[in-house]
């Protein structure tokens, strides 16, 4: 069972030096996640998680908002899985003008990081070209920051330098999915909270309310909260196949209202997701994980 966690974070800071790697990586040993940077750590995995983990709680302007062990999850149903985490970091203050210029960033908000073992430890988080490309957020300020940042504590942690994977950018709004309501903000969230508490198959793993955060730091934003839940029944033999989707799980859902009111509810693509990390073999799963997805969103949007 994953354990739930309420998030109350989105983007880090700090500052950084740049340790990616002028040279291209082998390519046997590249995972070829689209829109990803990574490492092979030269120490061992939980000596690398630990190190990060420890960066980030010695830095006073990032929080560390979650952590799942994917690996525990799957033996809790026993099933097997090799060595596989994820910590989630950040801070509004980066977070929200990403969002302020495209709300649509916040389904990529907070930052993670995913360590996983596969013959080598790898270490894989999103670059920021991915959430630049995707969320058409070109030029903004702050994703030099965030690349800084995240290079120098990722590359801290393994001891090693970075390189990025064989393709960074997608096209705006690619693998996102969007229903819009016909209910106001508040009704349209709890109605989704209650939809996927009521299934006996979910859990709720984290709530975010991005614009409760901005206002945190004196900044703007308009109503934007995400919700992240999961079935580890159906998210393992995914990570059997390809651990690196460890990255993009659990699922959850972004709802927000635009400028002119009305109110929308955004989730990622599991099909987007099955060919980022080139899984082929999961059809079933993923056929299920979007069905229950086109059901919860349309349930909590009012339109069935």
């Amino acid at each position: 069972m994953y354990k739930i966690i309420s998030i109350f974070s989105c983007v880090l800071i700090m500052a950084a030096c740049d340790v990616t790697s002028d040279n291209e990586p082998d390519k046997d040993i590249n995972p070829k996640v689209t829109g990803t940077k990574f490492g092979i750590s030269k120490v061992p995995m939980e000596e690398a998680y630990t190190a990060l983990k420890t960066a980030l709680n010695n830095n006073d302007q990032i929080g560390i908002v979650a952590e799942v062990d994917h690996a525990q999850n799957a033996a809790s149903l026993g099933k097997e899985l090799g060595p596989t985490k994820i910590i989630f970091f950040g801070n509004p203050n980066l977070g929200t003008p990403l969002m302020q210029k495209n709300q649509l960033a916040g389904l990529d908000l907070p930052q993670k990081v995913l360590f996983y073992t596969e013959d080598s430890v790898f270490a894989l988080y999103n670059s920021t070209e991915y959430l630049a490309s995707r969320h058409a957020l070109g030029g903004e300020p702050s994703l030099t920051q965030i690349s800084a940042a995240l290079e120098n504590l990722v590359g801290g942690a393994i001891q090693n330098d970075l390189s990025s994977s064989f393709s960074q950018s997608v096209t705006a709004n690619e693998g996102i999915e969007t229903v819009t309501s016909s209910q106001d903000f508040e009704a349209t969230y709890q109605s989704l909270k209650t939809i996927i508490s009521e299934n006996e198959n979910l859990s709720i793993l984290a709530e975010l309310d991005h614009q409760a955060n901005a206002q945190s730091k004196g900044l703007e934003l308009r109503p934007t909260k995400i919700i992240t839940f999961g079935n580890p029944n159906l998210g393992t033999p995914l990570m059997q196949e390809s651990q690196t989707i460890g990255l993009d799980l659990p699922q959850k859902i972004l709802v927000w209202e635009d400028a002119d009111g009305k109110v929308h509810l955004s989730y990622n693509d599991p099909e987007f997701l099955s060919m980022r990390h080139q899984i082929t073999g999961s059809e079933t799963e993923i056929d299920q994980i979007s069905n229950a997805l086109q059901n919860i969103t349309n349930a909590a949007a009012g339109n069935n």
